[in-house]
């Protein structure tokens, strides 16, 4: 089941973090990026690989995922169809 994008956004921003939504086509791949701060991820609709400090995570829908601050962190689309997904910074609400 799907999320529900508002309370995740409410949730997140009480806790200091902003919610964006990100979509990717299949395959997309975004990789090696390091942030100062720290960022909560949530997919919303298909499936995606993460690699944290090459690590690697297939977290379910509606799963919460943690990357700390600094962490190398690779995120792929790895189904076949459109991938949705939250994540926010640590003081950017």
């Amino acid at each position: 089941m799907e999320p529900d994008i508002e309370k995740v956004r409410g949730d997140w921003n009480k806790r200091g973090f902003g919610c964006d939504v990100w979509t990717d086509p299949p395959g997309q791949v975004w990789n090696g990026y390091v942030h100062p701060v720290d960022e909560l991820l949530m997919v919303v609709q298909g499936r995606l690989e993460l690699e944290i400090d090459g690590k690697p995570v297939q977290p379910k829908t509606g799963e919460e995922i943690f990357i700390p601050a600094h962490a190398c962190h690779t995120v792929r689309n790895i189904g076949g169809t459109t991938a949705r997904w939250l994540y926010g910074y640590r003081g950017r609400t």
